[in-house]
Formats: C-alpha cells, structure tokens, sequence
C-alpha cells in the first residue's frame, strides 16, 4: 500500500494534558483529526459493527448504552456514554489496566467531519517507559484505517503485518512516535526523556534498533 505518510501524519493534531482518576495522577492524549464525510456517516463508521472490523478490527459484544464490546485480540470493555452522533464513551480494558475513551464528533464544513479522540490512562511503568506513544501511535494507526476506509469504502482492510513492514508503515510508525514526543515536550516533559521514550516507541513499533540520542 503506498501511503502519503506525511500527509496522514500531518493530518493530525496531538496534545498530553495532566489529569486525575479517582483521586490518582494520570494523563490523557488527544487527537484530532477532520475526515471527508459527515458527521453521521462517521457515527456510523465508529458505531456499525459491519463497518469497524473494514477500517479496524473485527469486534464483538452489544453495541449499545451499557453494552459490553470486545475487539478481536485487543481491548473490551463497556459503553458509558452514546449520544448520537456527537459522543460516544467508553472503558478500555486490556491485560490487567483499565482505561477510558472518549469520542467526540462535530462538523468541520462541508463535506468534512472532525473527530476528536481522548484516552485516559492513569500513570504506570508503560507510560514512563513510552510516553504518550504508547496509545498515541496505535490510534493513529487507526486514524488511518479509518481515513483510507472514506477515501476507498469498497477496498477491504489492508494487512497490517505487511504494512508494519512495509517502508512506508515504518516511516509512519517512525514518525508518528517522534509527533508524540514532541507533544510530551509541549505539555511540559523534559525533552531528552520524552524523545528517548519516543525512540522506544518507534524500536517497538518497527521492530528496529532504538535509533542513539
């Protein structure tokens, strides 16, 4: 698959802020990013159990408020919030942690939908180790899916082992690692630690050496 990486990379905007759960420090990453469709073929596209699995991953469960979900060889969890076609919630349960996602939509003009995406997580080894990369870079590759699934709708999903490996999807791993350690700079980390934390997510997405200081 030939990708305009820079493009997609460009087409989004990231950011870190500080935040508390249940009393405890955490911190929660956003992305933004507007799509070539409406709104409500967007809430369809994120809520349309035939759709997610052409742009994401084959998923399971209720759909619905209160519902269970769980994604094939990932994250479960439970529907806390459905307001459609504006937001949608919910827990993301994986290996042992849980944390949260939020989902809001909105009209960004015509013929263009933005999505504004928030998962917060409470501070652990994983996000000293990798910083916001570490759910950062893996909803960006969603992103993706999810712009390719609107620009080519009747094209299945493509591989993503082979598109891990290709040149191309290592470029995007490379660089979508390197946005989020610029993101932790802005919100305030101390730089060498956030860009070595970025390394580390790039050596974990392309499977290449961590790349020196």
């Amino acid at each position: 698959m030939e990708l305009d990486v820079a493009g997609y990379l460009g087409a989004v905007d990231r950011s870190v802020s500080e935040v508390e759960v249940e009393g405890q420090p955490a911190r929660a990453i956003t992305l933004v990013r507007s799509f070539a469709t409406t709104v409500d073929d967007l809430w369809d596209a994120l809520t349309n159990g035939e759709r997610i699995p052409r742009w994401f991953l084959p998923i399971s469960g209720e759909l619905a408020l209160g519902g269970r979900y769980q994604f094939e060889g990932n994250a479960g969890g439970v529907i806390t919030e459905c307001d459609r076609p504006s937001l949608l919630a919910a827990t993301w349960e994986f290996g042992g942690d849980v944390s949260w996602v939020e989902v809001r939509l909105s009209d960004d003009g015509p013929g263009s939908a933005r999505l504004t995406l928030t998962h917060t997580m409470r501070l652990s080894d994983q996000w000293e180790t990798f910083g916001p990369g570490a759910t950062g870079v893996g909803w960006e590759g969603g992103l993706v899916g999810l712009a390719l699934h609107f620009e080519t709708p009747d094209e299945s999903i493509s591989d993503e082992a082979a598109f891990t490996a290709s040149e191309e999807g290592k470029a995007f791993y490379a660089g979508s690692s390197e946005a989020w350690g610029e993101a932790a700079v802005a919100f305030g980390d101390d730089p060498a630690t956030a860009r070595a934390a970025a390394r580390r997510t790039s050596a974990f997405y392309t499977g290449e050496p961590e790349e020196p200081a």
